[in-house]
């Protein structure tokens, strides 16, 4: 592997120049800089992480940490997270450092990861309501993005989110054209921030039809089949159930199908799914019996955004500049249709 001293050599320089030319220190010449790394890359070199840090104080690394209760369910978008973020930082050049905090505490992770200099910065994932973690690295004043808008209104960090308003309004607003009235929301955790959206979202359009909201009809859980089934049954059974569900994610219209069956009912002609696709790998949802109707924004997608804010963030650019929010696209398919006519 090429060294500095191999750069050194090829130039007629000293190594103490290609150092402080690989480092952009503003004493040497831009032509200068521009011949050493053109040489570097010649070469092939790749500067040394430690020995850059000493330079720079930075680390150029990047953490993500799972938070506590999280990490007690098989969640799928912890892998999907892993793999995306891992290939577009490091086509940055910058390490992903991926932990699960090990207790309750949401915050004691992060001071562990400063006060040892492991990391330059975060990307923070399934904001809450009031997140202690956002308020903690706001007072520390490290760079940071949030995997979702945390709060209502504007607010002064960077952050990449899908519209989860629109999310659930336009499920909920396709459900009633197909003359659905009594539609339940199978919503994720209730303190999770795309949950209270998708929720504001699905009265708004329960509220554009004239339809009077029924709290009995949303549920808020883990987004895993289990709990889909076990609130969908609970559901059907009810004095007026519903006959369409909007769901969280795949895995919860899982649930909900496998739910169906086995009360020998069928969809869509007694119940109508729609749900929110982000693409998992083992639930490919043209492939459900019957495929089925998404919202789809796959979670893969968020990772280029994250990695190209995170990386703008280290360059300087302010927070304030780095805020995106993109529409997940609808997809009709099979497992919509007519409400039944149960009169």
């Amino acid at each position: 592997m090429a060294t500095i001293k191999d750069i050194a050599a090829e130039l007629g320089i000293s190594p103490a120049t290609v150092s402080r030319a690989l480092n952009d220190f503003p004493e040497i010449k831009d032509t200068t800089k521009a011949k050493v790394r053109a040489m570097a890359e010649h070469l092939g070199y790749r500067p040394n992480k430690s020995a850059q840090k000493l330079v720079s104080g930075k680390s150029h690394s990047i953490g993500v940490i799972l938070k506590y209760a999280s990490a007690q369910t098989a969640d799928p978008s912890i892998y999907e997270m892993m793999i995306g973020l891992s290939r577009h930082l490091a086509e940055k050049d910058l390490d992903l450092i991926f932990q699960v905090a090990v207790s309750e505490d949401d915050v004691s992770p992060y001071k562990r990861l400063l006060s040892k200099q492991s990391v330059d910065g975060f990307i923070v994932s399934a904001p809450t309501r009031n997140d202690p973690r956002i308020e903690y690295l706001q007072q520390q004043k490290v760079p940071f993005v949030v995997h979702g808008k945390g709060e209502l209104g504007v607010v002064d960090y960077a952050y990449f989110d899908i519209d989860n308003l629109a999310v659930g309004q336009e499920s909920t607003q396709l459900l009633n054209q197909l003359g659905h009235q009594r539609i339940a929301l199978i919503n994720g955790p209730d303190d999770l921030a795309f949950s209270r959206d998708r929720r504001r979202g699905y009265l708004a359009a329960l509220d554009e039809a004239n339809i009077k909201a029924d709290e009995a009809l949303i549920t808020f859980g883990p987004v895993n089949e289990g709990y889909a089934y076990k609130a969908a049954s609970s559901l059907l059974d009810g004095h007026n159930p519903p006959t369409a569900f909007v769901c969280a994610n795949t895995a919860s219209a899982a649930g909900v199908l496998s739910c169906l069956r086995d009360r020998k009912l069928r969809c869509p002609e007694d119940i109508s799914i729609i749900a929110h696709d982000d693409g998992y790998p083992d639930y490919q949802t043209e492939s459900f019996n019957p495929p089925l109707t998404v919202t789809h924004s796959p979670l893969r997608d968020a990772c280029v955004p994250l990695a190209k804010i995170m990386a703008k963030l280290e360059d300087g650019e302010l927070p304030n500049n780095l805020q995106e929010t993109e529409k997940a696209d609808l997809i009709v398919r099979q497992s919509t249709a007519a409400a039944p006519n149960r009169t």
